[in-house]
Order: C-alpha cells, then structure tokens, then sequence
C-alpha cells in the first residue's frame, strides 16, 4: 500500500470506527512514509472518536467534515459527476427514487447505481422509471 501512496491521490477508507487500534496506527505509519503523496480520506459514522484513540493518528488529521445526506436539489448533479449511467436520466425519475428509497443517502445511490448498471449491461436501454423501481425493489425492505 505504501507504493500505491506514493503516486497523487485521494485513498478513501469507509467504516473506520471498525478498524482495530494497530491498523490505525498502520495508517499513521503510512502517511508517515517519507513517499506518501496521497491524501488519506477515513470515512464512516463514529470514525472521529475511533481515531481520537489513536492520538499518533489523530494528530496528522487536517481537517474534519461532517457529511450530511444531499439536499433533494443535490441528487442529479451529484449522480451525474459519480456515475455516468446517471447523465441521460430524468431528474423526475431521480427526485422519486430518492423521495421513495434513497433519501439523500449517498451509500443507498451507490447500490441503486450498481442494480442499473448491472441490468443495463444485461440489457442495453435508457434510465427510466421502470428500471429505477426495479433497482430500488432490489434493496430490500430495510433501506
């Protein structure tokens, strides 16, 4: 990994609250690496007090962000610039998967992103209202 941090870019870690005290202090020795050109982007919903218990850790940490879920006026733009299965879609069509199953959570988008990828590789058409249901249901009751 540490070859990989030596070239420009951004290495996004999610669910960093699960991450164990020595694989913390694995990525403090990381980004000590005199190489380490990539910026380390640790994600996950308590990940700020799983690294206020590494304090080698936390004291390389820059900045932090809290990230909340995208405004209703968010979500196309935002889908377009993630995914471009996402660039001919109807906004209509988008604002009522997000309204019905995704509610402006970004990880729900990425998974209805892979159910319409996935049946558009099966079988080549438009993003539209019927496809988006069928890659919502696909979720499960529980998102």
């Amino acid at each position: 990994m540490a070859e990989a941090l030596g070239q420009p870019g951004v290495l996004f870690l999610d669910d960093v609250q699960r991450l164990t005290p020595p694989l913390l202090d694995y990525l403090r020795q990381l980004w000590d690496e005199p190489g380490t050109v990539a910026a380390l982007v640790l994600c996950g919903a308590g990940s700020e007090r799983a690294v206020g218990r590494a304090p080698a850790l936390r004291s390389r940490v820059l900045t932090w962000h809290q990230v909340d879920r995208m405004e209703k006026n968010q979500v196309p733009d935002t889908l377009q610039l993630f995914h471009p299965v996402w660039d001919a879609a109807d906004p209509a069509d988008l604002a009522w998967a997000d309204a019905s199953t995704a509610r402006g959570n970004f990880r729900t988008w990425a998974k209805i992103t892979s159910h319409v990828y996935a049946a558009l590789h099966r079988s080549p058409g438009a993003v539209d209202r019927a496809l988006l249901e069928r890659a919502c249901t696909r979720l499960g009751p529980y998102t």
